[in-house]
């Protein structure tokens, strides 16, 4: 039994030991077995399977030079893809057939990824659950009674339950991370434009990123290696010595679960325990700079949606259209007044990541909740699902900084916590270095009880 990763089905395909056109229909039968994860919207059988063909092909040619030759990938639903139904979870767009691809699509096709199918997402990207009210809900393969996060919840369940090898999902407050972190699976938001957001249907383009999930360290780094045509994989070290991890005194550390911050705690000593320096540093960002995240978001998804705001109010979800209906209520006095200030936190940030090489985080104070829960009660202060989860990732879509998050264990309730690491600008290769480090030490048995519970093994 061979449990899948990006490297094992390139190694496996280059020694004939298995084809694409065979691994693909396994993952194509696995979607179809676990249908009530609800994870796809679109399925695209007849497309992977002569992607996987031609893959075959040309590694019985010994051609294949593309860093994802077969590798079957799924992509959420509001990516657009040319000639398939591309609905970003909506009611509004549900028969949109794009002419043309994102450019992260077609970057990814030319490396010769295989196109499984359009993952399930919270509507338009506005929200943390995945509880679409047009396409159903999400479910987390850990507990199908939890949500699996959002807004890109298809992506964290489909491969943390094997449903493709990788995904690429969005990120404007947390929706790459908040599921990776839920799901068990690594998530990563690049710096903001790193890459390129053409083709995508934005909520904010100050604050959307793209980015991919994978189940493994190696696997983020190839992804990220196809999707910018830069090395990573080359980052992929295990010595941290000397590393500088800043330990956040405030903002970060607050209104944290017991649990999730127990494992936290237990994450900063094993980074330490392997060389790492840790110091405490104080946070630039107070829950007044977290508003603007929402005046910024809301003004631009209030621009990016008028028309249908206009024509369609009534064909959103019940929360999306109250977020669209206070956009206009948003001033440009206060969009630019936020604008600024979201300039003056990146360069604090900036500064910050003088001091230190990696802010160590949680990514989310709480575990996934029920799929349906709108309130959660944290140390006995109650507060929206929605604002507690957000509260912690979204600072790093307002500065634009890169952010990591990696699992760090177990919850007592059985659901997975997410470790978040964050860098300078364009330093991803540290997050690569610092995440691969702590994985190969001390995700092992975390990564076993993950595949036993959740994994797709090739019998081979």
């Amino acid at each position: 039994m061979e449990h899948i990763s990006i490297h094992s089905l390139i190694e496996g395909y280059k020694n004939r030991r298995f084809s694409p056109v065979e691994i693909t229909r396994n993952f194509l039968d696995r979607v179809s077995e676990l249908q009530d994860l609800n994870a796809y919207i679109t399925v695209t059988e007849e497309i992977a399977l002569k992607q996987a063909e031609i893959a075959e092909k040309k590694y019985m040619a010994n051609e294949a030079t593309g860093i994802l030759e077969g590798i079957p990938l799924s992509y959420k639903d509001n990516l657009n893809t040319k000639g398939i139904q591309t609905t970003s979870g909506s009611k509004i767009d549900r028969d949109f057939i794009p002419d043309e691809n994102a450019h992260v699509v077609s970057t990814l096709q030319r490396e010769g990824a295989i196109h499984l199918g359009k993952v399930n997402m919270h509507e338009y990207a506005f929200g943390i659950t995945s509880n679409n009210p047009f396409y159903g809900a999400v479910k987390n393969p850990w507990n199908k009674d939890y949500a699996p996060g959002g807004s890109s919840g298809g992506s964290g369940a489909a491969v943390a339950a094997g449903l493709s090898v990788a995904s690429i999902g969005t990120d404007t407050a947390g929706s790459i991370r908040i599921p990776a972190s839920s799901c068990g699976v690594i998530g990563l938001k690049p710096t903001h434009g790193l890459i390129n957001p053409a083709g995508v249907k934005h909520i904010s383009w100050t604050l959307d990123h793209i980015g991919p999930l994978t189940k493994n360290m190696k696997d983020m780094a190839i992804m990220m290696e196809a999707m910018t045509g830069m090395s990573y994989t080359s980052s992929l070290k295990e010595d941290v010595r000397g590393l500088r991890i800043g330990v956040p005194k405030n903002y970060f550390n607050e209104g944290i679960d017991e649990n999730t911050a127990s494992l936290y705690n237990q994450a900063l000593k094993d980074l330490e325990s392997l060389g790492a320096v840790l110091i405490e540093i104080d946070i630039p960002f107070t829950p007044e700079d977290l508003a603007l995240s929402f005046g910024i978001g809301i003004a631009e998804a209030g621009f990016v949606h008028e028309n249908s705001i206009v024509s369609a109010l009534d064909s959103f979800g019940l929360d999306v259209k109250a977020s669209l209906e206070h956009s206009h209520a948003i001033t440009a006095l206060d969009y630019i007044k936020a604008l600024k200030r979201k300039g003056q936190l990146t360069v604090q940030f900036e500064r910050l990541f003088e001091q230190v090489d990696v802010l160590a985080t949680p990514t989310i104070p709480i575990t996934p909740q029920k799929i349906g829960e709108e309130m959660v009660e944290i140390n006995g202060v109650t507060d929206s699902v929605f604002n507690t989860m957000i509260r912690i990732p979204a600072v790093f879509d307002l500065t634009g900084q890169p952010a990591l998050s990696i699992p760090c264990g177990i919850a007592n309730n059985g659901l997975p916590v997410g470790l978040q690491l964050a860098a300078a600008n364009h330093n991803e290769k540290i997050l690569m270095h610092a995440g691969y480090a702590y994985e190969q030490t001390f995700l092992k048995e975390f990564y076993k009880k993950r595949e036993e519970l959740l994994g797709f093994a090739i019998n081979k």
